[in-house]
């Protein structure tokens, strides 16, 4: 399995590295869109997410004043933020892997993590939708905008990653189809029927009779004759 070209529809391995088809192929535009959209979501939260409390002294998040749905936002996120850079990278160096086991357990990570990050998207983008649809309207509208782009932002994240997760799967199963390819071809020259077995139809055509045919009680030819005395 080492050394073999092409795996998981990368090209060979140690191949010359075209820089044009690298930013064309559509994992690596999912994966840009991916982290600009992770920076507008958590930038969004941490510039305007929140407001000074007057009352207490602290700062309050503009979702319904939850903390946890300011946190969850911003966390999710700058995680998503650096996955990408590293999704990037290991995409950068993919032609160059030259493992197919390694090409396999880098297909198998962008998809199961780009799964559970759309996953955790789509939550994020119910519980921010839910909180901020119990808050009270922050004076002068301070923060709206930010706070309603990071909840678009983070619908939007949910189709980007589930795309990047299409993507890989499509690469995973051309891996495991090639994998299961013969590696040898039927030689033409071949007959596809057997020989018959001994004693089969084909055998009793060619069967002679014993040179010596006489009977038990018959002499041929060249017997011997014990003479009379």
């Amino acid at each position: 399995m080492e050394g073999a070209g092409g795996a998981y529809g990368g090209g060979k391995a140690g191949g010359a590295f075209d820089i044009i088809s690298f930013v064309q192929r559509p994992q690596v535009i999912l994966r840009g869109v991916c982290w600009l959209f992770s920076v507008i979501v958590f930038g969004c939260i941490s510039s305007q997410g929140w407001k000074h409390d007057k009352a207490t002294g602290k700062q309050v998040c503009l979702y319904n004043e939850d903390v946890n749905a300011c946190n969850y936002g911003v966390a999710i996120s700058v995680i998503a933020f650096l996955a990408t850079m590293g999704l990037l990278v290991g995409e950068f160096f993919f032609e160059q892997m030259s493992s197919v086991k390694t090409r396999k357990h880098f297909v198998l990570g962008d998809l199961g993590f780009s799964v559970f990050w759309s996953f955790l998207y789509f939550v994020g983008f119910w519980y921010l939708t839910n909180q901020w649809s119990k808050s009270v309207a922050p004076e002068n509208g301070y923060g709206v905008d930010n706070v309603q782009a990071a909840i678009a932002f983070s619908f939007f994240s949910i189709f980007s990653w589930a795309g990047s997760a299409f993507f890989a799967f499509q690469r995973f199963r051309q891996g495991v189809g090639a994998a299961f390819q013969t590696n040898y071809e039927t030689d033409p020259n071949i007959t596809s029927s057997y020989p018959s077995y001994p004693g089969g139809p084909e055998s009793d055509q060619h069967y002679q009779e014993p040179p010596f045919s006489a009977g038990p009680n018959q002499r041929g030819p060249t017997d011997f004759q014990a003479p009379a005395y």
